[in-house]
């Protein structure tokens, strides 16, 4: 976990339980991405109800209880594991006097972190924009002034300032610049299939290791980082394989429960790789006690993005922390590998 002061990014963090099965899992991955996200949780703040309150998400008496936390511990950050209305968060932000942002800020902020590729970031502020153009009246005055704070990174002040106008210009010119930015990877994919040269995804979960795997397949040297989101950027090397001749795979970013569907959309194109794959492998974490829900939250984005009907192969990876499990390989009905351990 990064280190960080008191007083700039350190968060209370708040899980409603609306009685989601995955309620637990979720609350955890919100541990996680506020500490991939360089923050210190001071406190996390539970309740449940049957359904959200309109006004407040969490119902006036458990945001008073909040609002005092972060008066007395002098919090500068309220995180909500949901995704909250407009209105919503303009309510919120009064009542506790301090920033509020939601789930889907939180990832936003960790991907404006870690995107390198300009295709990358050009991707990361337009989802930014679009997210953040519904929110714009009601933001805190200063908010400009905190453009390097967890959830308000990226697009920064002179962004967060414009007018509606200017702001459907400016997701507009980048809607062009990845159109073009896609035609190139258009032209380069299409010369890679002249070759007639096998295209293989590696996906999953993020931090299921992903990343790992590609590096031992390519012998590349892909930052590898126990957090999530590790990897944001697709990076496609070729290898030889007996019996199967040059092979081009890719290593893409990782999947999560509740991905906001402005960052689906806006990865399109770093998905395309996956999209015109020959082969998936579908790595999974084995030792997640989640690792069935994990398993169908990845499927479900590759349906999504019109990736579902490609062969997979499950790659159950990190089989010495769970006992029993022994390394090989499974076959289905047709003698096919379909799953690896």
């Amino acid at each position: 976990m990064q280190q960080t002061s008191p007083g700039s990014e350190s968060a209370i963090l708040v899980s409603i339980d609306l009685g989601d099965t995955d309620y637990h899992e979720s609350l955890a991955e919100l541990r996680l991405l506020a500490e991939t996200a360089g923050v210190r949780t001071v406190a996390t703040v539970e309740a449940k109800r049957q359904r959200p309150d309109a006004a407040l998400f969490a119902g006036s008496g458990k945001v008073q209880e909040i609002a005092e936390m972060v008066e007395r511990m002098e919090v500068p950050l309220v995180i909500f594991n949901h995704d909250l209305s407009p209105a919503q968060m303009r309510n919120l932000t009064l009542k506790l006097n301090t920033r509020v942002i939601d789930r889907t800020m939180l990832i936003l902020d960790i991907f404006a972190q870690r995107a390198q590729s300009h295709e990358g970031k050009v991707q990361v502020e337009l989802a930014q924009l679009k997210y953040l153009s519904t929110r714009l009246v009601g933001q805190n005055a200063d908010m400009g002034q905190q453009k390097f704070a967890v959830g308000a990174r990226g697009p920064g002040e002179t962004q967060l300032e414009l007018d509606r106008r200017k702001l459907d210009k400016r997701v507009h010119l980048l809607k062009e610049r990845l159109e073009k930015l896609k035609g190139q990877r258009d032209v380069m994919r299409r010369s890679r299939n002249r070759s007639d040269v096998l295209s293989v995804s590696i996906v999953g979960y993020t931090n299921a290791g992903k990343s790992t795997l590609f590096n031992r397949l390519t012998k590349a040297n892909v930052y590898v980082a126990n957090q999530l989101f590790a990897t944001l950027d697709t990076t496609s090397r070729k290898m030889y394989a007996e019996g199967a001749g040059e092979i081009v795979v890719s290593d893409t970013v990782g999947f999560i429960r509740h991905l906001p569907h402005g960052l689906v959309a806006a990865f399109r194109s770093t998905l395309e790789e996956t999209i015109q794959a020959d082969l998936l492998l579908h790595v999974v974490d084995i030792s997640n006690p989640s690792h069935d829900d994990q398993i169908a939250e990845v499927n479900k984005v590759l349906a999504e993005i019109d990736a579902g009907g490609i062969p997979q192969i499950l790659v159950f990876n990190k089989i010495d922390a769970v006992e029993g499990v022994e390394a090989g390989v499974k076959r289905d009905e047709h003698d096919r590998i379909s799953r690896v351990f």
